[in-house]
This record gives structure tokens, sequence and C-alpha cells, in this order.
């Protein structure tokens, strides 16, 4: 049994229903487009839905988009961990991370922190181009087992007591 966590309204994992969730394919800092395309997928029956922010334009986006929807918002973040600061700040619901190329242990710990303070969940991702050069190496290339080993190290990474995650009880969970 995983733990239940809250995005936004809708519980997750824990023995919650599956949720409907999707991913927009607009430019997010196209607020207009996005907020169409979201209360579409609402009208459609989705729950949670989640945005890419490449660049700080998408997660400054973010609040605008928030404040014209009704269901949960991801943020997808790409590379950069103040991208993941800024979503929180302006009031995202989770967010989606791969702690191995939003730089080093400091800049996840900022995010985790982040993340805690406010009560938003972090879903760590991985994929076959952010794997470690030493697992694709190890397992020959961008494998299943090369993957759950990187997703494993990066779940170890956020967990580490040196970053005060599971200090308290009152902690937001940060997975899935």
């Amino acid at each position: 049994m995983t733990k239940r966590i809250q995005v936004g309204v809708v519980p997750v994992g824990g023995g919650a229903r599956v949720s409907i969730q999707s991913m927009c394919s607009t430019k997010t800092d196209d607020v207009s487009a996005t907020v169409d395309q979201i209360q579409a997928l609402e009208a459609a029956g989705c729950e949670i839905v989640r945005v890419a922010v490449p660049d700080m334009a998408a997660a400054r986006a973010i609040g605008q988009i928030k404040s014209r929807i009704h269901i949960p918002l991801v943020a997808d973040i790409h590379f950069d961990y103040q991208l993941a600061l800024e979503c929180v700040g302006q009031g995202i619901d989770k967010i989606r991370i791969n702690p191995g190329n939003i730089g080093g242990e400091d800049r996840v710990k900022a995010v985790a922190d982040a993340c805690r303070t406010n009560g938003i969940p972090i879903r760590i991702g991985v994929n076959g181009g952010s794997l470690e050069k030493e697992l694709l190496k190890k397992h020959g290339g961008a494998t299943a087992e090369a993957l759950a080993e990187s997703a494993l190290g990066h779940a170890a990474l956020l967990e580490n007591s040196t970053l005060r995650i599971s200090a308290s009880p009152s902690n937001a969970p940060l997975f899935p």
C-alpha cells in the first residue's frame, strides 16, 4: 500500500481511486491557450493536469493559470531548480522534478524545503536522456533496471536526513 497524498483536492495513492490525469501540449506561458486546453480537459473528465515549465516565463504564468482553472495543476520542471521555486511561489499543487538534472544536493534540498513548507508533493521523474553516466555503463544503456536504480537513488537523496525532509510528522508528503 502506498501513502496517500493530496494533489490539491484530489487524493492520490493509499487506496484512493485512480484519478484521471493529462498534460497540456500548449506553451505554458500562453496563459489563454493553456487555460482553454485545461478547461477542455476538465470538461472531458480530467482531474489533475500537468504543464511543462521549461523557462521562467512558464513558471511565472502558473499563478495566472491557477486563478482561472478548477483542477489541481502540476509543474513539470525542466533542468532549473529556480523554476520549481517560482512555481511554489505561484501556488502550484505538485512539482515533478528529475533531481539528476536540476543541480546538486543543495538545489534539490532548496526545492524539497520549499515544497515541504508549502505542503506541495514532489513526483520524481527519470528518463533515458537524464540517466547518470555510471548507470548507463553499468546497465548497458537506458534499461528499465537503470531507470529504476536512478529513481531509487533520487528518492534516497530526497529522503536523506541531511535534507531534513522527514524530520517531523507534520511534513508534507513528497511522493509519489
